[in-house]
C-alpha cells in the first residue's frame, strides 16, 4: 500500500529535498521561491527608508509653512508622493510575504510529509524491535516540532529582509546624518541582543517541556476515550480521571510558563533598545540650534528620531527572532531522527514517493511456499501458503474466524518479514517482488476492513496524495474526472451530487457525517483512484446489501480488466459469481472455485448454506 496523505515530499513541482534529514535541503529545493523573495525583499526594505524621509520633510513642510515661508499646495504635493511610494513600497511588501508563506507551505508539507509516512511505520518497527512505542504521543510532538521548524524558517526568512536589510538601510542613513550620535544611541540595541543569548536556554527549557507535557496529555486523552468502558467495568475510572486530571493540570502549568518566557520578553528587548531616543533628543536638539555635531534644520532631526525608532523596532523583532529559532532548533534535533533517509531509501526511493510504474498488463500473482508468525511469537497464522493469480481476475478470499484471512492480505504491505516468495510479474517478464510492491507506482492498492477516513471533503478523501499530470496535487480536469468515474463504480455518486456542496462535502473526523455504508464506499472509492495491478479489498462490503454488493463487484469487472483483486470476505453470496476462492483454514489454503469448494469442502458448503438459506443461493 502506498501510505498517501495528501502532503508530498517536496514542493507542487513534484520535487523533494535531496537529504530531507538536513535543513539547508529545504531551502535549496524552494531557490526559485527564495530568489523572488531576495528581489522584493531587498527593493521593499530599501524603499522603506523613505517614509522617515517623507516625515521629516512634511515636519519641515508644516514649520515653513507656520513661518510663512511654503503654501499649503506644497505639502499636498508632497504628502500625495509621499502616499503613492508607500503604496508601491507596501505592493512589494505584499508578494514579498506571498512567497515567503509559500516557501514555509512548501517545507510543512514536506517535513509532516515525511513524518506521516516515518510515524505510520512506528507501530511496526517498535513490534519488530521489540520496543513499546506510544504513537499518539511521537505524533503530537512531531507534528507540533514540524509547525516549530516551519516557523523558525519562516521567519528567519522573513527577518533576512525585513529585519537584516531594512537595518543596514536605516543605519547607513543615520551615519550620513551624524555619524557620532549614531555610535552613540546604537549602544543600546545590541544589549537586547544580549539579554536574548542569554536567555536561550530559559526559553528553549520551558518550550520544550511544554511540548513534551502537551504529548503525555494527549497520550492521557487518548487512553480515557479509548479505554473508558473497561476502566468503568473495572472500577478503576476515578483512579486514571485522577492521573489525567494531573497531566491536564502538569500541560496547564508549563504552557503558561513557555508562553510567559517567549512572549512577554519583546517588551523588554523594546524598551532597552529605546532607550537610545535619549541621547538623541539631547544632542539631535542641539544640532539643531547649531551648537552640536552637525548643523539640522527640522526636516533632518525628525528624519533622525524616525529612523533609530524603526530601526531599534527592528532590533527588538530580531531578539524575539533568536527566541524562534532557538525553539526550532530543538524541535529540529527532535525530529531528525523521522526525517533521515536511509541507504536503501536513496538507492529505492523512499516508500510513499512516486517512481516510474515499470510494470504493463497483463499481470500475474504468484505466492510460494509462504509462512508468516508475528515477531516474538512461534504460533505461524500462515504455514506454506501456495496460490496463483490472473490479470482480469476477482479472487475470493474467506475462511472460519482468525484463519489469517486479514493477515494474508497485510503480507503484501511488506510490514512484517515472512518466509518464502510474493512475486507480481508483467507481461514484458519483469518481477516485482514482496516488500517492493509498496514501493513501485501502480503495483498494489490497499483497502484495510478498518480504512481510514479523514476530516476532509469526499474529493479530497479520494484523491488522499495524488498528483494529477499537470503537476498538482490530484486538483487538475483529469483527477476530477476520476473522482467521478469511482464514485459512479462504488455506486456513491448519486448521493455524492445530492449533498450540498457535491463531492466537496466535509465528511468529518473518520467521516462520521456519513452512514457505514457510505464509509466503506468512500473508502474504496479511494482504493480503486489510485489505480493498480493488484488490489487488496479486506471486507469493502459489509455495511452494504447483496444488490448494492453485485453491481458494484460487476463496476469492478469492467474498469479493473487487466487488474488482480483479492476480496477478503466473510459474506459468501456473491462468491458464485467469483473466478476463484482462497479457502484459508487454521493457517493453510486451498485454491479451487465455488463449484468445487462445495463439492468437496464441507467447511466452505456449510457456511455458504447458512448464509444462503431461503434467498435462493447458487450451489
Amino acid at each position: 500500500m502506498r501510505v498517501r496523505f495528501g502532503f508530498r515530499h517536496g514542493t507542487d513541482r513534484g520535487r523533494k529535498p535531496a537529504d530531507p534529514g538536513k535543513i539547508g535541503s529545504y531551502f535549496r529545493q524552494e531557490m526559485g521561491i527564495l530568489a523572488i523573495v531576495a528581489v522584493t525583499g531587498i527593493f521593499y526594505n530599501i524603499g522603506m527608508a523613505a517614509g522617515p524621509w517623507f516625515e521629516g520633510q512634511l515636519a519641515q513642510y508644516l514649520y515653513d509653512i507656520i513661518r510663512g515661508e511654503r503654501t499649503g499646495r506644497e505639502i499636498a504635493v508632497l504628502s500625495l508622493v509621499y502616499v503613492l511610494v508607500i503604496a508601491m513600497v507596501q505592493l512589494l511588501r505584499f508578494w514579498k510575504r506571498l512567497f515567503v508563506r509559500r516557501f514555509a507551505n512548501d517545507v510543512n508539507k514536506s517535513i509532516k510529509g515525511r513524518i506521516y509516512h516515518t510515524a505510520v511505520h512506528l507501530p511496526v518497527m517498535g513490534a519488530a524491535q521489540g520496543n513499546s512505542l506510544n504513537i499518539g504521543d511521537t505524533m503530537t510532538r512531531a507534528v507540533a516540532d514540524a509547525e516549530a521548524c516551519t516557523e523558525g524558517m519562516r521567519k528567519a526568512t522573513t527577518e533576512v529582509f525585513d529585519t537584516g536589510v531594512v537595518m543596514l538601510v536605516y543605519l547607513v542613513m543615520l551615519l550620513s546624518y551624524d555619524w557620532r550620535l549614531t555610535l552613540l544611541c546604537l549602544v543600546f540595541p545590541p544589549i537586547a541582543y544580549l539579554i536574548a543569548a542569554k536567555l536561550r536556554k530559559m526559553v528553549t527549557r520551558t518550550a520544550a517541556a511544554a511540548k513534551e507535557s502537551a504529548g503525555r496529555l494527549n497520550s492521557a486523552t487518548l487512553d480515557m476515550t479509548e479505554n473508558a468502558l473497561t476502566y468503568r467495568v473495572y472500577g478503576a475510572e476515578k483512579l486514571r480521571r485522577a492521573s489525567y486530571e494531573e497531566a491536564l493540570s502538569d500541560y496547564e502549568k508549563r504552557s503558561v510558563l513557555s508562553d510567559i518566557w517567549n512572549g512577554s520578553l519583546q517588551p523588554v528587548y523594546l524598551v532597552i533598545s529605546m532607550a537610545g531616543v535619549l541621547p538623541i533628543l539631547y544632542y539631535g536638539s542641539r544640532n539643531v540650534l547649531g551648537t552640536g555635531w552637525q548643523e539640522w534644520n527640522i526636516a533632518a532631526f525628525s528624519t533622525f528620531i524616525a529612523l533609530f525608532t524603526k530601526l531599534a523596532n527592528k532590533s527588538s523583532k530580531a531578539a524575539k527572532l533568536f527566541n524562534a529559532v532557538q525553539k526550532a532548533e530543538v524541535s529540529w534535533k527532535r525530529i531528525q531522527p523521522l526525517l533521515s533517509q536511509t541507504r536503501e531509501e536513496t538507492a529505492q526511493g523512499t516508500p510513499g514517493d512516486t517512481m516510474t510504474a515499470c510494470l504493463s498488463p497483463p499481470f500475474t500473482l504468484r505466492v510460494e511456499d509462504l509462512s508468516f508468525a508475528y515477531p516474538g511469537s512461534e504460533t505461524k497464522i500462515l504455514s506454506h501458503v501456495n496460490f496463483t493469480a490472473e490479470g482480469g481476475q476477482i479472487i475470493g478470499v474467506t475462511g472460519e474466524i482468525a484463519s489469517g484471512k486479514s493477515t494474508l492480505g497485510r503480507i503484501f504491505l511488506g510490514e512484517y518479514p515472512y518466509e518464502g516468495r510474493v512475486m507480481l510479474r508483467d507481461a514484458a517478464g519483469r518481477v516485482v517482488r514482496g516488500e517492493d510492491l509498496v514501493r513501485t507506482k501502480g503495483c498494489l492498492s490497499y483497502l484495510g476492513h478498518e480504512p481510514e477516513l479523514f476530516d476532509l471533503s469526499i474529493v479530497d478523501n479520494i484523491r488522499l496524495g495524488a498528483v494529477d499530470p499537470a503537476g498538482g496535487a490530484g486538483e487538475g480536469m483529469e483527477g476530477e474526472t476520476r473522482v467521478w468515474e469511482v464514485l459512479r463504480a462504488v455506486r456513491f455518486d448519486e448521493e455524492t451530487a445530492a449533498m450540498e456542496a457535491g463531492a466537496r462535502t466535509i465528511v468529518g473526523n473518520s467521516a462520521r457525517k456519513l452512514s457505514g455504508g457510505q464509509q466503506q464506499r468512500l473508502a474504496l472509492a479511494r482504493a480503486l483512484y489510485h489505480r493498480a495491478a493488484l488490489y487488496i479489498l479486506d471486507d469493502p462490503f459489509s455495511a452494504l446489501d447483496v444488490t448494492t454488493e453485485r453491481q458494484i463487484l460487476q463496476n469492478l469487472r469492467e474498469q479493473e480488466k487487466n487488474s488482480i483483486i483479492l476480496l477478503i470476505s466473510h459474506r459468501l453470496e456473491i462468491f458464485p459469481e467469483l473466478d476463484g476462492v482462497l479457502w484459508m483454514e487454521r493457517g493453510s489454503l486451498t485454491q479451487s472455485t465455488h463449484a468445487a469448494l462445495m463439492r468437496e469442502n464441507g467447511g466452505y458448503a456449510r457456511l455458504f448454506r447458512e448464509q444462503t438459506a431461503g434467498k435462493g443461493g447458487t450451489v
